[in-house]
């Protein structure tokens, strides 16, 4: 799969793409997936083949992240200086959208369904809010273990009362440049990536070195601590279930039951308190990331409802 690269208010994005496997290159339908904190397109790297079958399907980096620029962060009540950008929901949105518009659909009309992971999922929501407000709403959004965001301010009541009292202490601190910079230069070694995805991966499938050269090769490029700094600024943005009550189109809820930092329980409290989730498929023993994790259970799942977000009538 070739990189390649579109120009987006003076970044450079990039993003791959793969035409349908059987040979229709004009089918007019898409699918967009959306990668999670700190990862990039390549994660989906087990599954963008298998569902291109009737349709286009694309892997995008998130401004900040992978392959794409990564401009100055601009955190909450700081002065707008030359090339910076807020990192946040609203960003990566509206990402999205220009890029269904300017290069998905860029020839004609065409159906979106979007597939998002952890932060990608919620993006993916907001994607699909913007889009639906502008009356072009994707037939479908398809979220893997979305990120509940407890760290969100509008969360803070529900934490522990020492985790209340320290929120405002760790805010400030990771504020700062220096701080950020130590920080992110102990997250990002061999040592530390292999640590977090032995949490991610509970099963330990498709841990590789391939994948650990994945998460680590975009840190290593200039501007990769600004977009970790800018995480500052999800303290406060969009919360799923603020989306999910916006949206009318279908939304469909795939979930590792061993995830260790996305509460099943709370994907059950999402399926039964909004109409527009259709559905909610749990996989046992899997954690975070069961699109890499499990491809061969993954995979069969997306192409069954990709083919149900193609058939379902589009909602307005």
């Amino acid at each position: 799969m070739d990189e390649l690269i579109w120009s987006w208010k003076g970044h450079q994005i990039s993003y791959t793409q793969i035409p349908p496997q059987n040979g229709s290159t004009a089918c007019g339908r898409a699918v967009l997936c959306v990668h999670g904190f700190g990862a990039s397109k390549g994660h989906w790297r087990h599954n963008l083949q298998a569902l291109a079958n009737d349709q286009w399907v694309y892997a995008i980096d998130l401004l900040g992240f992978g392959g794409s620029s990564k401009p100055l962060s601009r955190l909450v009540n700081e002065p707008e200086t030359a090339g910076s950008v807020r990192y946040g929901f609203d960003l990566w949105a509206s990402q999205l959208v220009d890029f269904y518009r300017e290069v998905i659909a860029a020839t004609g009309p065409v159906t979106l369904q979007l597939i998002g992971n952890s932060i990608g999922g919620v993006v993916s929501l907001n994607a699909a809010r913007m889009l639906s407000e502008n009356g072009q709403p994707p037939a479908q959004v398809v979220l893997i273990d979305c990120a509940e965001r407890e760290l969100d301010l509008k969360r803070l009541p529900e934490q522990p009362f020492g985790a209340q009292l320290s929120r405002p202490l760790v805010m400030a601190l990771v504020r700062q440049r220096w701080i950020v910079s130590n920080l992110f230069r102990f997250f990002a070694r061999a040592g530390a990536v292999r640590a977090v995805l032995k949490q991610a991966y509970p099963s330990g499938a498709n841990v590789d070195d391939a994948l650990v050269q994945l998460l680590l090769k975009p840190s290593q490029k200039p501007g990769a601590t600004e977009s970790f700094r800018g995480f500052v600024n999800l303290f406060d943005d969009w919360l799923a279930p603020q989306l999910l009550e916006r949206l009318t189109v279908p939304v469909r809820m795939l979930w590792g039951e061993a995830d260790p930092w996305e509460p099943l329980e709370e994907a059950r409290r999402w399926e039964q308190t909004f109409p527009c989730v259709q559905e909610l498929e749990v996989l046992p023993g899997l954690g975070h990331c069961p699109h890499d994790e499990a491809p061969e259970q993954v995979n069969p799942i997306l192409e069954r409802w990709l083919q149900l977000g193609w058939e379902s009538p589009q909602r307005a």
